[in-house]
């Protein structure tokens, strides 16, 4: 069985990750980085950042020529980690 031809495509490419938002920015930068011999896989973060279609945000970063990208959903992690600590550092703040 022969592999996908994007799959051949990337043989030899140096490999790039790009943290990826679906936005103009990123975008461009992808298109760029492909341009350049890259190969792309993208990575896009759910941290909780509202009403985002990450099927659209998937299209278009396949569209622009990534090879994968990777959503992952970090809101818990993301909550724990980071907001929690923040939230307890001001709950003690001078000794309030």
């Amino acid at each position: 069985m022969s592999e996908p031809a994007s799959k051949k495509q990337n043989v030899g490419k140096e490999k790039v990750v790009l943290a990826y938002s679906g936005g103009l920015d990123t975008s461009v930068i992808l298109v760029w980085l492909v341009q350049k011999g890259f190969e792309v896989i993208c990575f896009c973060a759910n941290v909780g950042q509202g009403e985002e279609d990450y099927e659209a945000v998937k299209k278009k970063a396949l569209g622009c020529g990534a090879s994968k990208i990777h959503i992952e959903d970090l809101r818990s992690e993301f909550v724990t980690d980071f907001i929690f600590p923040a939230v307890k550092c001001n709950a003690i703040y001078e000794s309030r």
